[in-house]
């Protein structure tokens, strides 16, 4: 027995030292274990705090370059017309309008914090209480995020700073840029910023956007319960959509209300009275779009805003070089400024006035409405059209081509887009009130006998008519253009196109300088009804170049003027020769090419326009009221067998000026050449002693006009519809043909 004993004792005392062997192995594996975990431990804390550094890094960062500005990043432009009616918005991705604190109503401030983050006043940027909320969300959910305890700074910081994004790393970020933000800004600064950037779906950002968007109404109008509707949206825009579901926006509401009652807010009364209110949702409002003026006004913007920055235009250029450069920072310049229009937020009131715009674009259209066809779904005979203000110089109507409904978006211009051959309409800016500064008059004499063939310049009158020794006026009258081209010669056209530079045509090249066709309106690219009524409205106006725009002023979203349109003037022509320009062109319209288009009970002047195979039509006129260009032709510039200025440009003039003169006191003339001066005071050495051409002048005239040449370049195809407004490029450089002109 004692021999077992013992046995059993040795064998007892092999398996404890196994067993403690076994044990130290194990406690060694554990120990590498563990150091291995807390290595990884280490390691990931590091890591993580290096990422955590980081990320406040960029959060101070963030927070510190940014400013009140960084939150009014993205406002609505409107657009004012003549009589303070809203024309367009002008807006980027978000339709807003900002509210200063204390333009927002009390009620909606209660409200949103009721709703959104009950303990705003009393955090830093975080709530801890529903970051607790939240954690318990994500246990339950499996680590998805549905709850995101977000406070109202954090909510800023996402919309400022951050994306939509549901990442860990995007909540942590938010949170450390919400505690700068506190850290930075007042409770009211960043309830301000909030209200004013926060979604209310439909393309309405903040509070007064969705007032105006849902109620048609400002911010300060809304009742308590179209307060807390409102208030329902940025929670989930499309699931509390008013359009497509209002029955879920109408429950949140009610939540919203109860919230403000069970916190004092609001009183009983003033809850049933609240939750009894039936919601009237405003339909959608369809803007209605006014292609022309929209595109025009964009420019005229653009441009003022450029001028006020302190860009300087310009016009003529010595040498290609030169005209590359400053293109290329007028380009540079134009698209900054005309993204402004859409992010700033100002107001800008214009001199368009609607009444006279429809006059203007249904006597476009309706003289035009016998051409049909259509070219990539656009009509391919056009017309374009400016009209001014002769009291103030101010572009008031403006058309760029026939209306067509099925057009959507933005399409060419042609009254400020598109240079075309002004034919025989060009030779009283260029060639005649140019001469009449230099001692020429109405009576003076000119010579319409056909040119020598040694003569480098020759050019022909239309059906080779020629009358000899002619008045001036006479030359004008028939369209004479061996005796403008002769006047052009002896003027040079250096000196004749100084007229045109000074008065801001800005398609002039070098070889509309070279050529003299240029006289006969033969241009390298052309002018377009916009410098035309401008130049025309310049004689009008006794000799004063008004520059031509349709902006008055532009301010700020507060009212702070940006700019304001000069009232300042350019001396382009002497008030005697305007005059006597004037008076010229009053016998045209009389007894010359444009004879029937006086506007019955006023003084009218004019002057038509055709170029050679008949591919452009002009007529530009002006009574003492009003300076309208007008343009007709093709797209494509093929020839219009039919077309004469006196035709449909004129057709155009008259229906449109007669119907704007309709209720306008007839008792102001305009000043006739006898009134703005003597021939003894333009030492014109064959002045007329009166101020109406001789009979005979007339009759022969009215059948003999002749205008200008052919187009020399083809003009701009219509371009496709867009959905911003065409931007407007200077020219380049290409040579004219010589042409003869054909007036009718």
């Amino acid at each position: 027995m004692r021999g077992n004993d013992m046995a059993e004792e040795k064998k007892e005392k092999k398996t404890k030292k196994k067993t403690k062997k076994k044990n130290r192995v194990v406690r060694r594996v554990v120990f590498c274990v563990l150091a291995v975990i807390l290595a990884i431990g280490i390691a990931v804390s590091v890591k993580l705090g290096a990422t955590l550094i980081q990320m406040k890094r960029e959060a101070v960062e963030l927070v510190s370059n940014a400013s009140r500005d960084t939150f009014k990043a993205s406002q609505t432009t409107l657009v004012y017309d003549a009589n303070g009616e809203l024309i367009t918005k002008l807006k980027g991705e978000k339709d807003v309008y900002y509210l200063e604190y204390d333009e927002i109503p009390q009620q909606v401030i209660d409200a949103v914090i009721s709703v959104e983050d009950s303990r705003f006043y009393e955090h830093n940027g975080i709530d801890l209480k529903g970051i607790t909320r939240a954690v318990v969300s994500l246990i339950k959910n499996r680590g998805e995020i549905h709850e995101g305890a977000s406070t109202i700074t954090q909510q800023l910081a996402k919309l400022t700073f951050l994306t939509n994004e549901q990442t860990y790393t995007r909540k942590l970020q938010e949170m450390f840029i919400a505690m700068e933000l506190e850290k930075v800004y007042s409770k009211e600064d960043i309830l301000e910023f909030y209200l004013n950037n926060i979604y209310y779906s439909n393309g309405y950002y903040g509070i007064q956007a969705a007032a105006q968007g849902y109620f048609q109404k400002n911010a300060s109008e809304l009742s308590l319960s179209e307060i807390a509707y409102l208030c329902a949206i940025p929670n989930r825009p499309g699931w509390y959509d008013p359009y497509e579901h209002p029955e879920n926006a109408l429950d949140r509401r009610n939540k919203i209300l109860k919230d403000m009652l069970e916190e004092e807010k609001i009183t009983q009364a003033e809850y049933d009275e609240a939750v009894a209110e039936e919601i009237e949702v405003k339909e959608k409002q369809q803007t209605e779009t006014h292609d022309y003026v929209e595109t025009y006004v964009i420019n005229c913007a653009t441009k003022a805003i450029m001028k006020e920055n302190g860009f300087e235009f310009q016009y003529t250029f010595k040498d290609d070089d030169e005209r590359d450069a400053y293109q290329e920072e007028y380009d540079k310049q134009y698209a900054t400024c005309r993204r402004t229009l859409y992010t700033e937020g100002y107001r800008i009131y214009t001199s368009i006035n609607f009444d006279i715009q429809d006059q203007l674009q249904e006597a476009v259209d309706q003289t035009l409405s016998s051409y049909s066809e259509e070219k990539d779904g656009i009509y391919a005979v056009q017309g374009a059209a400016t009209c001014i203000d002769n009291s103030t110089g101010k572009v008031v109507a403006i058309v760029g081509g026939r209306s067509q409904d099925d057009i959507e978006g933005y399409t060419l211009n042609r009254a400020y887009q598109s240079a075309r051959q002004p034919g025989s309409s060009l030779k009283p800016l260029l060639v005649y009130a140019p001469a009449l500064e230099r001692g020429y008059t109405p009576g003076s004499t000119v010579d319409d006998s056909p040119m020598s063939d040694s003569d480098p310049h020759k050019v022909k009158n239309s059906g080779d008519s020629y009358r000899g020794s002619i008045s001036l006026r006479s030359a004008v009258m028939k369209s004479s253009n061996v005796a403008t081209m002769r006047l052009y010669e002896e003027l040079t056209p250096s000196t004749a196109l100084s007229y045109l530079e000074k008065m801001q045509f800005s398609h002039l090249v070098d070889a509309d300088y070279q050529y003299y066709t240029t006289c006969l309106g033969g241009m390298t690219y052309g002018v377009t009804t916009e410098e035309m009524a401008g130049g025309f409205a310049t004689l009008a106006n006794e000799g004063e170049y008004r520059e031509t725009t349709c902006i008055e002023e532009i301010t700020d979203a507060s009212g702070n003027l940006v700019t304001k349109a000069s009232s300042s003037t350019t001396k382009v022509y002497s008030k005697n020769a305007a005059n006597m320009m004037t008076d010229v062109l009053q016998s045209v319209v009389s007894g010359g090419t444009a004879q029937g288009m006086k506007i019955d009970g006023f003084d009218t002047a004019g002057k038509t326009g055709t170029t050679s195979d008949y591919r452009d039509g002009w007529f530009c006129g002006y009574t003492p009221y009003y300076t309208t260009a007008v343009w007709v032709g093709r797209d494509d510039n093929k020839v219009m067998g039919n077309l004469r200025g006196s035709t449909y440009p004129a057709y155009i003039w008259r229906s449109f000026m007669s119907s704007l003169h309709n209720d306008l006191d007839i008792s102001d003339p305009m000043t006739l050449y006898g009134d703005g001066g003597s021939s003894n005071d333009t030492g014109g050495s064959n002045a007329e002693t009166t101020t109406a051409a001789s009979t005979t002048e007339q009759t022969t005239a009215s059948t003999e006009e002749t205008t200008t040449e052919a187009s020399t370049t083809e003009a701009p195809t219509t371009e496709a519809p867009t959905t911003e407004a065409p931007t407007t490029e200077a020219p380049t450089t290409a040579a004219p043909v010589e042409n003869t002109d054909s007036e009718e």
